[in-house]
């Protein structure tokens, strides 16, 4: 008799929930945001905040996203006047990416926002157990 794999105990199926959960509470807290913004498209400007003048190879692995869907969100991001493309002097081929002021803008705005929404993802668990999953969750992630 082959014992039968209970969904509650598989990681990828509570990672994926955890993931839907994170992702329902960001884009319901954002609706008071003065900016409409994705989860992804905050982290871009994040990390564009810390790095500015990087392509869009380096935002990628920056953020742990595929090169084709952060051309998406940097797209949406230029049209909505928060993200600047140049041409790279170093290589005429890249582009250099750096946030507007209207871009600096709006992470400073929402980054508030964002931190304030952290222990709403993880809901039910201490401040000492969240503190675990994320040295956990950092863990398996940087393996």
């Amino acid at each position: 008799m082959t014992q039968r794999n209970d969904l509650s105990s598989m990681p990828g199926h509570l990672i994926r929930r955890l993931n839907q959960r994170s992702t329902a509470v960001f884009h319901e807290r954002m609706k008071a945001a003065p900016v409409e913004l994705t989860s992804v498209q905050y982290a871009a400007l994040d990390v564009l905040s810390q790095n500015p003048g990087i392509d869009q190879a380096k935002l990628a692995a920056l953020i742990a996203y595929d090169r084709a869907t952060i051309g998406e969100v940097v797209k949406r991001l230029v049209q909505k006047g928060l993200v600047a493309r140049q041409v790279n002097e170093e290589d005429r081929r890249a582009r250099s990416l750096s946030l507007t002021e209207a871009g600096e803008a709006a992470r400073a705005e929402v980054a508030p926002l964002v931190a304030e929404l952290q222990p709403d993802i993880l809901c039910g668990l201490t401040e000492e157990e969240r503190a675990q999953f994320i040295a956990l969750a950092r863990k398996v992630v940087d393996s």
